[in-house]
């Protein structure tokens, strides 16, 4: 079989080493591993960022049917990422600030950074403008569930808290206490990050 590049089913291209079989194997040399690690980490955050997902699991290689079995399965080659290759990696995109353990003290599920918070506070800030909703108190349920789909519908609220704390410290968006938990209130100025 050649090594080529694959459609997934969704319509997400893997790149051709995914259909290299050595590629879903730990790889015990250090060199070849970050090589390969980080091929995985594109692979991981290319895909969930084209399926909007948001966290990866280490049972997410241990069970077939889930979100990921398009990267983490190749039948043509009859391949799979065994869970503690899979840990592994999720340890490597944690250390090197892809993603964040979630919830915090353990270390088999992550939240996904196919966008950085500063990433996702200049979306923030862009969609609260184009809305005309400055100045106005918005809910975080506001903004991750609107009306409309946008951008930021369903985004963790994780993520949420961490782009607003980067619209914060540069004077664009400020935390309110509402009647019923946190709003926020968004200002068009500030220096931007």
């Amino acid at each position: 079989m050649s090594v080529a590049a694959h459609t997934t089913p969704s319509g997400y291209l893997l790149p051709s080493i995914h259909s290299a079989p050595p590629f879903f194997t730990k790889q015990i040399n250090p060199t070849t591993r970050s090589i390969a690690d980080d091929h995985w980490a594109r692979i991981i955050l290319g895909y969930a960022r084209h399926r909007r997902l948001f966290t990866l699991r280490v049972e997410d290689a241990e069970t077939s049917g889930n979100d990921w079995d398009e990267i983490f399965r190749n039948e043509r080659i009859n391949r799979r990422l065994l869970p503690d290759h899979l840990a592994s990696l999720i340890s490597s995109m944690v250390t090197n600030n892809l993603a964040v353990y979630e919830p915090p003290k353990q270390t088999r599920s992550v939240l996904l950074y196919w966008r950085r918070p500063e990433e996702w506070a200049d979306v923030l800030h862009s969609w609260v403008a184009s809305t005309g909703q400055m100045n106005t108190i918005m809910t975080f349920y506001e903004i991750t569930d609107p009306p409309v789909e946008s951008p930021l519908s369903s985004l963790p609220i994780v993520i949420l808290r961490k782009a607003i704390d980067v619209l914060s410290k540069s004077g664009r968006a400020q935390i309110i206490a509402i009647a019923d938990g946190e709003g926020v209130r968004f200002f068009p100025g500030g220096s931007k990050i």
